[in-house]
């Protein structure tokens, strides 16, 4: 195995073991996550895998396949927020927010590399982030579910590198099933998984990366959380989850001449319902038939959000000239990729429409992929 023997000549030893963790995209339930909403994600065959060895002597060594140089060397005691810059702050804040939780982690030697796109919105951060956490959890014993895991890596996320993320990306990559998709309750983490086989239906989900790279650590993402936390306020509510979608009209009203905030609650409220819609959809057969929902939902995220950009656009709009069942932006926005609903017999001719759109609007080319439900972190060695 490649990783393993990438530590092995890095530090001159076996690893304790080797554990992956994969991206995820994300098919409906788009910035509801941090609206204590409904988001509905599963999990990709694209992982980041992690050789791991526990060292006793407070030393934290960090090393990718993926980036030039050499291991970063840290001390653990030392870890804190902002104190590591640049990929090494997901892993180092792993460690962070787990002994700020008060568990030991006496030092470790880690060796990465990840085959989920960087900045393409399909979670390759908190890939990295859980495969160290559950590597972190079996060596040291620490006993902690999925969803804890989850808890911590989201907050190594928000406190120790500053992206304010909700918690769908680390429980995705924590405890997707393979041929399944992740019915997730944000608020209280309850799950439940909804078969996505795709393939025996005589369907295919397409992922199309615009190669438009997007950080959620940038100052876009955050205004959008701050003009959601807003509108909660104004309505009296904890979270925006808290209106009902039968009661959207009188509470866009009651906002008044907010005009930005009327659109960023009109997303989440019409959002939670499009998650809703689709776990009803798949749980009866049919299949097809979220195709629309998911268009509907690009349509509030670039009309009502705003946050999506002209690739994104024109692979949706090239999608369902071409035949496409739906298709919509995915991940967090202003880049990053799109997801294609289409039968199973005209992904060549699909495929070939969004390429050559790309190239007749002077693009870069776009990277076009199959998803398939695939499994959660696990221990491969």
């Amino acid at each position: 195995m490649r990783v393993r023997d990438g530590f092995e000549a890095l530090y001159g030893g076996e690893p304790d073991g080797v554990w992956a963790a994969p991206g995820r995209v994300n098919l409906i339930g788009e910035h509801t996550d941090y609206n204590d909403g409904f988001v509905m994600p599963f999990a990709l065959p694209h992982t980041a895998v992690a050789a791991v060895a526990l060292r006793t002597d407070g030393v934290l060594r960090l090393h990718s396949a993926d980036m030039p140089g050499d291991p970063v060397e840290l001390r653990v005691a030392e870890l804190a927020p902002a104190s590591a810059q640049g990929w090494t702050a997901y892993p180092a804040g792993v460690v962070w927010a787990l002994r700020e939780a008060g568990h030991e982690v006496p030092g470790a030697d880690i060796h990465l590399a990840s085959t989920v796109p960087s900045g393409a919105g399909l979670s390759s951060s908190a890939a990295l982030e859980v495969v160290v956490a559950l590597a972190l959890n079996d060596l040291c014993g620490l006993g902690l579910k999925g969803w804890q895991l989850a808890r911590l890596c989201q907050r190594a996320e928000n406190v120790y590198v500053g992206a304010p993320t909700g918690i769908m990306d680390q429980t995705a990559a924590a405890c997707c099933e393979a041929g399944h998709a992740l019915f997730l309750d944000t608020r209280d983490l309850s799950q439940r998984q909804i078969p996505f086989d795709l393939a025996g239906r005589g369907l295919r989900l397409l992922v199309v990366d615009t190669q438009v790279k997007h950080a959620h650590s940038d100052g876009e993402y955050g205004k959008r959380r701050a003009g959601c936390e807003k509108g909660a306020a104004l309505l009296g509510v904890d979270a925006l989850r808290d209106v009902p979608y039968d009661g959207l009209d009188a509470a866009l009203a009651r906002l008044g001449d907010e005009e930005e905030v009327r659109r960023l609650v009109r997303h989440i409220v019409t959002e939670n319902r499009r998650v809703e819609r689709v776990v009803s959809l798949l749980e009866s057969g049919r299949t097809r038939a979220i195709g629309p929902v998911l268009t509907e939902g690009h349509a509030s995220l670039r009309d009502d959000f705003r946050i999506s950009c002209p690739e994104l656009d024109l692979i949706v709009d090239t999608a369902l000239a071409t035949g496409a069942l739906g298709a919509r932006m995915t991940g967090g926005g202003f880049g990053g990729s799109a997801i294609v609903l289409v039968e199973e017999g005209d992904v060549p001719t699909l495929t070939k429409a969004i390429e050559e759109a790309f190239a007749g609007a002077g693009f870069t080319a776009p990277r076009v992929f199959e998803a398939v439900a695939s499994a959660g972190a696990r221990r491969l060695i």
